[in-house]
C-alpha cells in the first residue's frame, strides 16, 4: 500500500489561490494514476480532477473547469492541485488518491490520502 499525504489546505478569500500537494512513498509513483476528491459536509465524495500516469491526459469536473489545474512531478513522486479563483463552494476536505487501473469512479481508486481541509470565506 502506498501511503499518501496532502498539504497545503487551508483558510482563504473568494478569488484567492491555493496549491495543494499530495506526497507518495516508494518509488512507483509514475505507475499509477492520480486523483483529487473534495467532500463537504453532507454532501457525496467528488472527483475534481484526475491525471493519467504519464501527465498527458487530464480531467476536470465541470465545477472547477477552468479554475483548478491538476499536474504531477514524478521525479518527485508528487501530485499537485492548483487552485485558483476560488468560490466558497470549493470549501470542503481535499483528498487525494492513487489508481492502478481504471481511474474514472472514485471506486477505482486504491490508496487514499487523510485529506487536508480547504475553507473559503466569502
Amino acid at each position: 500500500q502506498v501511503q499518501l499525504v496532502e498539504s497545503g489546505g487551508g483558510l482563504v478569500q473568494a478569488g484567492g489561490s491555493l496549491r495543494l500537494s499530495c506526497a507518495t512513498s516508494g518509488n512507483t509513483f509514475s505507475w499509477y494514476h492520480m486523483g483529487w476528491f473534495r467532500q463537504a459536509p453532507g454532501k457525496e465524495r467528488e472527483l475534481v480532477a484526475r491525471i493519467r500516469w504519464n501527465g498527458y491526459n487530464t480531467y476536470y469536473s465541470d465545477s472547477v473547469k477552468g479554475r483548478f489545474t491538476i499536474s504531477r512531478d514524478n521525479t518527485k513522486n508528487t501530485v499537485y492541485l492548483q487552485m485558483n479563483s476560488l468560490k466558497p463552494e470549493d470549501a470542503a476536505v481535499y483528498y487525494c488518491a492513487l489508481a492502478r487501473g481504471a481511474y474514472f469512479r472514485w471506486s477505482d481508486y486504491d490508496d487514499w490520502g487523510q485529506g487536508t481541509q480547504v475553507t473559503v470565506s466569502s
